[in-house]
């Protein structure tokens, strides 16, 4: 079996989300190293259909060997999870009994420096999450994106020095296109001062990688089209690292449980121990919000 770097976060708490109902059928729409999966496996024996899916096709290869002790229970799917409706469709699951989202980037995307999704291992400048997807790379943004457009959506995920960042980018790319994360980390290291122990690229490549692959749109979607599927009974559980991830998802449940479709179970969201923030420093901004259908 592959080595297994990424640490699943808020495990417990995930247990506790579904603990006290009989699950028959589960939809996870960011399996990854497959963590929370096989603790729900374990915990949940009932479990007769488990669909899992990922963007990231090296993602699932690791889940599927890491899960082979279930594989008659488990349906993979390489997409994204804003299609939901069309996923279950054709695995011909009309009603899920639970669900669970662990939304952002994994350690494992994180650790690969051909993905090119972190600023501390020197890779291709890309961040797409399904490298086969057409869209457009980073590198792409950076080098062709006016520096209004830069500076708009630097701002839009609360980079706090948006028109300082979009500047030092345009300069920069007068000389030499960008190529790389070094490349675009150390112009962004000169020009923007770090906070705390943070490095100054952190929030340019947040927003760079949460804009490249749509994060936010599909959130708004999968989440609004699983709680539709969830049977009366149902749960519903969401990880979130990022404060404009986490207020869609507070919406959506806020909304829902107004109009009296779901019950709220986390008032407030909540967040990992100190001991797991420790062990885990990436675990460190995860907030967690669960719901279950009325």
């Amino acid at each position: 079996m592959s080595s297994l770097p990424h640490i699943s976060v808020m495990p417990e708490e995930t247990l506790a989300c579904f603990k006290d109902i009989e699950i028959k059928t589960f939809y996870e729409g960011t399996v990854g190293a497959g963590g929370h999966a096989q603790l729900l496996l374990e915990a949940h024996p009932e479990i007769a259909l488990y669909i899992a899916c990922d963007r990231d096709k090296s993602a699932l290869q690791i889940a599927k060997e890491r899960l082979l002790p279930w594989k008659n229970k488990l349906a993979w799917v390489h997409g994204s999870f804003a299609d939901i409706p069309e996923q279950l469709k054709k695995n011909k699951a009309p009603s899920l009994d639970g669900c669970f989202f662990d939304l952002g980037v994994s350690s494992m995307q994180l650790d690969l420096a051909e993905r090119g999704f972190s600023f501390m291992h020197e890779g291709p400048l890309d961040m797409r999450m399904d490298p086969t997807d057409p869209r457009d790379t980073a590198a792409d943004i950076v080098n062709t994106w006016s520096e209004k457009e830069l500076e708009t959506l630097f701002r839009t995920y609360e980079e706090r020095h948006p028109r300082r960042a979009a500047k030092a980018i345009c300069m920069a790319r007068t000389k030499k296109k960008f190529k790389t994360t070094k490349d675009l980390a150390d112009v962004l290291a000169k020009s923007l001062k770090s906070s705390g122990r943070r490095h100054p690229a952190t929030l340019v490549f947040q927003a760079l990688r949460i804009h490249v692959n749509g994060e936010l749109e599909a959130i708004q979607e999968g989440i609004a089209g699983a709680m539709d599927f969830l049977k009366p009974g149902g749960r519903l559980g969401v990880i979130t690292f990022h404060s404009l991830e986490d207020r869609i998802v507070k919406n959506l449940f806020r909304d829902a449980a107004r109009a009296k479709t779901l019950r709220l179970l986390t008032k407030k969201p909540m967040e990992p121990t100190l001991k797991e923030k420790r062990t885990n420093p990436r675990a460190r901004s995860a907030k967690m919000r669960t719901v279950e259908k009325l």
